[in-house]
Protein backbone atom coordinates (compact mmCIF):
# COMPACT_ATOMS: atom_id res chain seq x y z
CA UNK A 1 0.00 0.00 0.00
CA UNK A 2 1.36 3.41 -1.01
CA UNK A 3 2.19 5.99 1.62
CA UNK A 4 -0.51 8.69 1.52
CA UNK A 5 0.32 12.16 0.26
CA UNK A 6 -1.09 15.37 1.76
CA UNK A 7 -2.00 18.20 -0.61
CA UNK A 8 -3.02 21.76 0.28
CA UNK A 9 -5.11 23.53 -2.38
CA UNK A 10 -5.69 27.29 -2.60
CA UNK A 11 -8.25 29.07 -4.78
CA UNK A 12 -8.37 32.87 -4.31
CA UNK A 13 -11.53 34.67 -5.48
CA UNK A 14 -12.50 38.33 -5.52
CA UNK A 15 -14.00 38.38 -2.01
CA UNK A 16 -12.96 35.01 -0.56
CA UNK A 17 -10.24 32.39 -0.58
CA UNK A 18 -11.19 28.71 -0.70
CA UNK A 19 -8.75 26.19 0.72
CA UNK A 20 -8.80 22.41 0.96
CA UNK A 21 -6.57 19.83 2.58
CA UNK A 22 -6.54 16.40 0.94
CA UNK A 23 -5.16 12.99 1.82
CA UNK A 24 -4.45 11.61 -1.63
CA UNK A 25 -7.64 12.85 -3.36
CA UNK A 26 -9.92 12.58 -0.31
CA UNK A 27 -10.80 15.93 1.34
CA UNK A 28 -9.91 16.19 5.03
CA UNK A 29 -11.38 19.68 5.26
CA UNK A 30 -12.56 22.41 2.91
CA UNK A 31 -13.00 26.02 4.01
CA UNK A 32 -14.13 29.31 2.49
CA UNK A 33 -12.44 32.33 4.04
CA UNK A 34 -14.52 35.46 3.47
CA UNK A 35 -12.66 38.76 3.04
CA UNK A 36 -14.18 42.04 4.13
CA UNK A 37 -14.48 44.60 1.30
CA UNK A 38 -13.02 47.30 3.54
CA UNK A 39 -9.96 45.14 4.23
CA UNK A 40 -9.35 44.54 0.53
CA UNK A 41 -9.73 48.23 -0.34
CA UNK A 42 -6.51 48.92 1.61
CA UNK A 43 -4.45 47.27 -1.14
CA UNK A 44 -3.50 49.07 -4.35
CA UNK A 45 -3.28 45.90 -6.43
CA UNK A 46 -4.08 42.19 -6.19
CA UNK A 47 -0.44 41.17 -5.53
CA UNK A 48 -0.37 43.42 -2.44
CA UNK A 49 -3.02 41.19 -0.83
CA UNK A 50 -0.60 38.26 -0.61
CA UNK A 51 0.46 38.54 3.05
CA UNK A 52 -3.07 39.35 4.24
CA UNK A 53 -4.61 36.34 2.50
CA UNK A 54 -1.76 34.00 3.38
CA UNK A 55 -2.02 34.83 7.09
CA UNK A 56 -5.76 34.13 6.94
CA UNK A 57 -5.05 30.75 5.32
CA UNK A 58 -2.40 29.78 7.86
CA UNK A 59 -4.65 30.81 10.75
CA UNK A 60 -7.46 28.62 9.39
CA UNK A 61 -5.15 25.62 9.03
CA UNK A 62 -3.84 26.18 12.57
CA UNK A 63 -7.43 26.07 13.85
CA UNK A 64 -7.77 22.65 12.20
CA UNK A 65 -4.62 21.53 14.06
CA UNK A 66 -2.94 20.19 10.94
CA UNK A 67 0.88 20.11 10.95
CA UNK A 68 2.03 21.74 7.72
CA UNK A 69 5.28 19.79 7.96
CA UNK A 70 3.25 16.77 6.82
CA UNK A 71 2.46 18.37 3.45
CA UNK A 72 3.83 16.88 0.24
CA UNK A 73 2.94 19.85 -1.97
CA UNK A 74 0.84 23.01 -2.25
CA UNK A 75 -1.22 23.73 -5.36
CA UNK A 76 -2.81 27.06 -6.26
CA UNK A 77 -5.27 28.15 -8.88
CA UNK A 78 -3.50 29.45 -11.98
CA UNK A 79 -3.94 33.09 -12.92
CA UNK A 80 -3.67 35.26 -16.03
CA UNK A 81 -0.45 33.86 -17.47
CA UNK A 82 0.67 33.57 -21.09
CA UNK A 83 -1.19 30.97 -23.22
CA UNK A 84 -0.37 27.45 -22.00
CA UNK A 85 -1.06 23.82 -22.76
CA UNK A 86 -3.39 21.98 -20.40
CA UNK A 87 -1.66 20.28 -17.47
CA UNK A 88 0.02 20.66 -14.07
CA UNK A 89 2.87 23.20 -13.90
CA UNK A 90 5.67 23.60 -11.38
CA UNK A 91 5.60 27.14 -9.97
CA UNK A 92 8.89 28.91 -10.69
CA UNK A 93 10.33 32.42 -10.54
CA UNK A 94 9.38 33.19 -14.16
CA UNK A 95 5.74 32.37 -13.44
CA UNK A 96 5.73 34.44 -10.25
CA UNK A 97 7.29 37.40 -12.06
CA UNK A 98 4.62 37.30 -14.79
CA UNK A 99 1.80 37.10 -12.24
CA UNK A 100 3.13 40.01 -10.19
CA UNK A 101 3.45 42.19 -13.31
CA UNK A 102 -0.14 41.23 -14.25
CA UNK A 103 0.40 42.12 -17.89
CA UNK A 104 -2.65 40.07 -18.93
CA UNK A 105 -4.82 41.60 -16.24
CA UNK A 106 -5.46 41.88 -12.51
CA UNK A 107 -7.43 38.99 -11.04
CA UNK A 108 -7.54 37.34 -7.63
CA UNK A 109 -6.53 34.02 -9.20
CA UNK A 110 -3.07 35.55 -9.81
CA UNK A 111 -2.48 35.09 -6.07
CA UNK A 112 -2.96 31.31 -6.22
CA UNK A 113 0.55 30.51 -7.39
CA UNK A 114 2.15 33.33 -5.38
CA UNK A 115 0.72 32.12 -2.06
CA UNK A 116 1.18 28.41 -2.86
CA UNK A 117 4.87 28.99 -3.66
CA UNK A 118 5.54 30.95 -0.47
CA UNK A 119 3.93 28.36 1.81
CA UNK A 120 5.61 25.45 0.01
CA UNK A 121 8.98 27.16 0.10
CA UNK A 122 8.87 27.26 3.91
CA UNK A 123 8.79 23.46 4.00
CA UNK A 124 11.02 22.75 0.96
CA UNK A 125 8.23 21.03 -0.96
CA UNK A 126 7.04 21.62 -4.54
CA UNK A 127 4.19 23.91 -5.52
CA UNK A 128 2.01 23.68 -8.62
CA UNK A 129 -0.82 25.21 -10.60
CA UNK A 130 -3.28 23.18 -12.69
CA UNK A 131 -5.08 24.21 -15.90
CA UNK A 132 -4.98 28.00 -15.47
CA UNK A 133 -7.54 30.27 -17.12
CA UNK A 134 -5.08 30.81 -20.00
CA UNK A 135 -5.10 27.20 -21.25
CA UNK A 136 -5.08 27.63 -25.04
CA UNK A 137 -5.93 24.74 -27.37
CA UNK A 138 -7.88 26.74 -29.94
CA UNK A 139 -7.75 25.98 -33.64
CA UNK A 140 -6.24 28.77 -35.74
CA UNK A 141 -9.52 29.32 -37.58
CA UNK A 142 -11.20 30.08 -34.24
CA UNK A 143 -8.77 32.92 -33.46
CA UNK A 144 -9.95 35.12 -36.33
CA UNK A 145 -12.27 37.86 -35.05
CA UNK A 146 -13.08 39.73 -38.25
CA UNK A 147 -10.82 42.67 -37.40
CA UNK A 148 -7.10 42.20 -38.00
CA UNK A 149 -5.98 44.12 -34.90
CA UNK A 150 -8.14 42.06 -32.52
CA UNK A 151 -7.50 38.32 -32.20
CA UNK A 152 -9.89 36.12 -30.22
CA UNK A 153 -8.25 34.76 -27.05
CA UNK A 154 -8.66 31.59 -25.00
CA UNK A 155 -9.49 32.75 -21.47
CA UNK A 156 -12.03 30.67 -19.56
CA UNK A 157 -12.76 28.50 -16.52
CA UNK A 158 -10.36 25.85 -17.81
CA UNK A 159 -9.76 24.14 -14.46
CA UNK A 160 -13.38 23.15 -13.86
CA UNK A 161 -14.16 22.74 -17.55
CA UNK A 162 -11.40 20.18 -18.10
CA UNK A 163 -12.12 18.38 -14.82
CA UNK A 164 -15.85 17.85 -15.48
CA UNK A 165 -15.22 16.77 -19.07
CA UNK A 166 -12.84 14.07 -17.82
CA UNK A 167 -15.24 13.04 -15.03
CA UNK A 168 -18.06 12.67 -17.52
CA UNK A 169 -15.87 10.52 -19.77
CA UNK A 170 -14.95 8.34 -16.80
CA UNK A 171 -18.62 8.00 -15.80
CA UNK A 172 -19.49 6.44 -19.16
CA UNK A 173 -16.26 4.39 -19.38
CA UNK A 174 -14.93 6.25 -22.40
CA UNK A 175 -11.79 8.29 -22.88
CA UNK A 176 -12.05 12.07 -22.83
CA UNK A 177 -10.06 12.17 -26.07
CA UNK A 178 -12.72 10.28 -28.07
CA UNK A 179 -15.65 12.49 -27.02
CA UNK A 180 -17.15 15.56 -28.70
CA UNK A 181 -18.48 17.85 -25.97
CA UNK A 182 -19.87 21.31 -25.30
CA UNK A 183 -19.07 22.41 -21.73
CA UNK A 184 -20.84 25.43 -20.21
CA UNK A 185 -19.47 26.90 -16.98
CA UNK A 186 -22.25 28.85 -15.26
CA UNK A 187 -20.59 31.08 -12.67
CA UNK A 188 -20.14 34.77 -11.97
CA UNK A 189 -18.74 34.64 -15.49
CA UNK A 190 -20.12 32.25 -18.11
CA UNK A 191 -17.68 30.49 -20.43
CA UNK A 192 -18.32 27.85 -23.09
CA UNK A 193 -15.99 25.47 -24.88
CA UNK A 194 -16.13 22.89 -27.67
CA UNK A 195 -14.02 19.76 -27.04
CA UNK A 196 -12.67 17.48 -29.77
CA UNK A 197 -9.88 14.95 -29.29
CA UNK A 198 -9.21 16.04 -25.72
CA UNK A 199 -8.74 19.70 -26.72
CA UNK A 200 -10.83 22.83 -26.29
CA UNK A 201 -10.77 23.74 -29.98
CA UNK A 202 -12.94 26.85 -29.54
CA UNK A 203 -14.04 28.84 -26.50
CA UNK A 204 -16.31 31.72 -25.56
CA UNK A 205 -14.19 34.03 -23.41
CA UNK A 206 -16.36 35.76 -20.77
CA UNK A 207 -14.04 38.76 -20.62
CA UNK A 208 -14.80 39.65 -24.24
CA UNK A 209 -17.88 37.90 -25.53
CA UNK A 210 -20.71 35.48 -24.92
CA UNK A 211 -23.80 35.63 -22.68
CA UNK A 212 -24.09 38.14 -19.88
CA UNK A 213 -23.88 36.72 -16.36
CA UNK A 214 -24.58 37.90 -12.78
CA UNK A 215 -21.98 40.69 -13.00
CA UNK A 216 -20.34 40.58 -16.45
CA UNK A 217 -21.68 42.20 -19.59
CA UNK A 218 -20.49 39.52 -22.02
CA UNK A 219 -20.58 40.50 -25.70
CA UNK A 220 -22.06 43.96 -26.23
CA UNK A 221 -22.73 45.98 -29.45
CA UNK A 222 -19.22 46.94 -30.62
CA UNK A 223 -19.89 50.26 -32.33
CA UNK A 224 -22.05 51.49 -29.46
CA UNK A 225 -19.27 50.47 -27.06
CA UNK A 226 -16.68 52.34 -29.17
CA UNK A 227 -18.85 55.44 -29.10
CA UNK A 228 -19.26 55.17 -25.34
CA UNK A 229 -15.47 54.90 -24.93
CA UNK A 230 -15.03 58.30 -26.59
CA UNK A 231 -18.01 59.97 -24.94
CA UNK A 232 -15.89 61.43 -22.13
CA UNK A 233 -18.18 59.87 -19.53
CA UNK A 234 -15.74 57.17 -18.39
CA UNK A 235 -12.04 56.49 -18.12
CA UNK A 236 -10.77 53.01 -19.00
CA UNK A 237 -10.74 51.61 -15.44
CA UNK A 238 -14.27 52.81 -14.71
CA UNK A 239 -15.69 51.37 -17.93
CA UNK A 240 -13.80 48.11 -17.43
CA UNK A 241 -15.40 47.75 -13.99
CA UNK A 242 -18.84 48.51 -15.41
CA UNK A 243 -18.44 45.74 -17.99
CA UNK A 244 -16.57 43.26 -15.81
CA UNK A 245 -17.88 43.32 -12.25
CA UNK A 246 -20.84 45.68 -12.48
CA UNK A 247 -22.35 44.45 -15.74
CA UNK A 248 -24.87 41.72 -16.48
CA UNK A 249 -27.73 41.14 -14.05
CA UNK A 250 -26.18 43.56 -11.56
CA UNK A 251 -26.34 46.47 -14.01
CA UNK A 252 -30.09 45.92 -14.52
CA UNK A 253 -31.29 44.75 -11.10
CA UNK A 254 -28.64 45.79 -8.56
CA UNK A 255 -27.96 42.22 -7.37
CA UNK A 256 -25.52 39.49 -8.35
CA UNK A 257 -27.46 36.78 -6.52
CA UNK A 258 -29.47 34.53 -8.86
CA UNK A 259 -31.53 33.28 -5.94
CA UNK A 260 -32.59 36.85 -5.19
CA UNK A 261 -33.54 37.35 -8.85
CA UNK A 262 -35.77 34.27 -8.73
CA UNK A 263 -37.40 35.56 -5.53
CA UNK A 264 -38.10 38.83 -7.34
CA UNK A 265 -39.67 36.94 -10.25
CA UNK A 266 -41.82 34.86 -7.91
CA UNK A 267 -43.06 38.05 -6.25
CA UNK A 268 -44.26 39.35 -9.62
CA UNK A 269 -41.32 41.56 -10.71
CA UNK A 270 -41.65 41.66 -14.51
CA UNK A 271 -38.33 43.44 -15.09
CA UNK A 272 -36.49 40.71 -13.15
CA UNK A 273 -38.26 38.08 -15.27
CA UNK A 274 -37.24 39.82 -18.50
CA UNK A 275 -33.56 40.04 -17.49
CA UNK A 276 -33.50 36.43 -16.27
CA UNK A 277 -35.19 35.23 -19.48
CA UNK A 278 -32.66 37.21 -21.53
CA UNK A 279 -29.75 35.52 -19.75
CA UNK A 280 -31.27 32.06 -20.36
CA UNK A 281 -31.85 33.06 -23.99
CA UNK A 282 -28.24 34.18 -24.45
CA UNK A 283 -26.75 31.11 -22.74
CA UNK A 284 -28.85 28.84 -24.93
CA UNK A 285 -27.99 30.80 -28.07
CA UNK A 286 -24.26 30.42 -27.42
CA UNK A 287 -24.62 26.68 -26.82
CA UNK A 288 -26.11 26.55 -30.30
CA UNK A 289 -23.21 28.74 -31.50
CA UNK A 290 -20.86 25.88 -30.57
CA UNK A 291 -22.83 23.16 -32.38
CA UNK A 292 -21.34 23.83 -35.86
CA UNK A 293 -17.83 23.67 -34.36
CA UNK A 294 -18.60 20.00 -33.64
CA UNK A 295 -20.41 19.69 -37.00
CA UNK A 296 -23.52 18.72 -35.06
CA UNK A 297 -21.88 15.55 -33.72
CA UNK A 298 -22.35 16.21 -30.01
CA UNK A 299 -21.86 13.39 -27.50
CA UNK A 300 -22.99 15.55 -24.60
CA UNK A 301 -23.65 19.11 -23.44
CA UNK A 302 -22.28 19.51 -19.91
CA UNK A 303 -23.65 22.25 -17.63
CA UNK A 304 -21.47 23.05 -14.62
CA UNK A 305 -20.45 25.84 -12.24
CA UNK A 306 -22.06 27.45 -9.22
CA UNK A 307 -25.29 28.46 -11.01
CA UNK A 308 -25.81 24.85 -12.12
CA UNK A 309 -27.19 24.31 -8.60
CA UNK A 310 -30.25 26.39 -9.56
CA UNK A 311 -32.73 23.84 -10.92
CA UNK A 312 -34.97 26.42 -12.58
CA UNK A 313 -32.08 27.81 -14.61
CA UNK A 314 -31.03 24.33 -15.72
CA UNK A 315 -34.56 23.36 -16.75
CA UNK A 316 -35.05 26.60 -18.66
CA UNK A 317 -31.81 26.07 -20.59
CA UNK A 318 -32.75 22.46 -21.32
CA UNK A 319 -36.07 23.56 -22.84
CA UNK A 320 -34.16 25.55 -25.46
CA UNK A 321 -31.23 23.26 -26.29
CA UNK A 322 -32.24 19.66 -25.58
CA UNK A 323 -32.89 19.12 -29.29
CA UNK A 324 -29.11 19.29 -29.78
CA UNK A 325 -28.47 16.13 -27.77
CA UNK A 326 -27.80 14.65 -24.35
CA UNK A 327 -27.37 17.05 -21.42
CA UNK A 328 -25.55 16.27 -18.15
CA UNK A 329 -25.25 18.51 -15.10
CA UNK A 330 -22.24 18.68 -12.76
CA UNK A 331 -23.26 21.09 -10.01
CA UNK A 332 -20.78 23.41 -8.36
CA UNK A 333 -17.23 24.13 -9.37
CA UNK A 334 -15.17 21.50 -7.52
CA UNK A 335 -12.06 23.53 -8.34
CA UNK A 336 -10.26 22.53 -5.13
CA UNK A 337 -10.81 18.87 -6.03
CA UNK A 338 -9.56 19.51 -9.57
CA UNK A 339 -6.42 21.22 -8.23
CA UNK A 340 -5.78 18.27 -5.92
CA UNK A 341 -6.27 15.70 -8.70
CA UNK A 342 -3.82 17.51 -10.99
CA UNK A 343 -1.11 17.61 -8.30
CA UNK A 344 -1.85 14.03 -7.27
CA UNK A 345 -1.30 12.76 -10.83
CA UNK A 346 2.15 14.38 -10.82
CA UNK A 347 3.11 13.14 -7.33
CA UNK A 348 2.15 9.58 -8.33
CA UNK A 349 3.98 9.83 -11.69
CA UNK A 350 0.73 9.30 -13.59
CA UNK A 351 1.39 12.53 -15.46
CA UNK A 352 4.57 14.50 -16.11
CA UNK A 353 4.84 17.94 -14.58
CA UNK A 354 5.18 20.82 -17.05
CA UNK A 355 7.67 23.67 -16.71
CA UNK A 356 6.59 27.27 -17.30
Amino acid sequence: METPVFILTINPGNTSTKIGLFENTRPLFVKTIAHNDEELKRFKCIADQKDYRMNEILSEIERERFDLKSLNCVVGRGGLLRPLQSGTYLINEKMLSDLKRAERGEHASNLGAIIAYEIANRYSIPSYIVDPVTVDEMEDVARISGFVELERESLLHALNTKAVAKRYAQSINRSYEELRLIVVHLGSGISLSAHIGGRMVDVVNPRDEGPFSPDRAGGVPSLKLAKLCFSGRYDYKTLEKKLFGEGGIYSYLGTRDLRRVIEMIDSGDQKAKLIYDAMVYQISKYIGYMAPVLMGQIDCIILTGGMANEKRLIEDIKKRVSFLGKIEVFTGEDELQALCEGAYRVLRNIEKVKIY
